[in-house]
């Protein structure tokens, strides 16, 4: 039993450092990531043809701010939950099933948060509401969609009973 907590350990932790160093990014190169949230606020660069749909485009650069510091402080709470939780998992290795599951609880909330930044904030917020897949160039869908799967894949792993 000890090996599949020390497992999931380390999976979390592998994903908390991701959402540290998305977030790390975000803030060491603010211009070239404020951009990408500022194009897909915008809507500057969705079909011609889906000009009706234009009405939902923010072009207040104080919101724009806004959401660049929403994304930020949903993943460093993302990375902190995971993170947490992938130490209160490692350190119950040993410890009683109750005792894990306790520890997993803080792995899940990293997992809800993190999703919810990926697949509600960029799969449907940007990519549905604010149509950030007709973009060429400022299109995160599939990057937003390859974090939020491997978030579910180890939520279900860690939910898997002990036996």
């Amino acid at each position: 039993m000890w090996m599949i907590r020390c497992t999931q350990a380390v999976m979390l932790a592998c994903l908390a450092l991701f959402a540290a160093l998305t977030a790390f990014n975000n803030l060491a190169d603010p211009q070239a990531n404020a951009a990408f949230v500022r194009h897909v606020l915008a809507m500057d660069d969705i079909f011609e043809t889906s000009h009706p749909a234009r009405w939902r485009a923010i072009t207040r650069p104080a919101l724009w701010q806004l959401a660049y510091a929403l994304i930020i402080a949903g993943e460093v709470l993302t990375a902190v939950l995971l993170g947490s939780g992938a130490w209160r998992l490692w350190r119950a290795r040993h410890a009683t099933p109750d005792a894990a599951a306790r520890a997993r609880q803080w792995a899940m909330a990293g997992i809800l948060s993190g999703f919810l930044v990926w697949y509600l904030g960029f799969m449907i917020i940007g990519g549905e509401w604010f149509l950030m897949w007709q973009s060429g160039q400022w299109n995160g869908q599939a990057s937003a969609f390859r974090f939020y799967m491997t978030l579910l894949a180890v939520g279900i792993f860690i939910r898997l009973p002990e036996s």
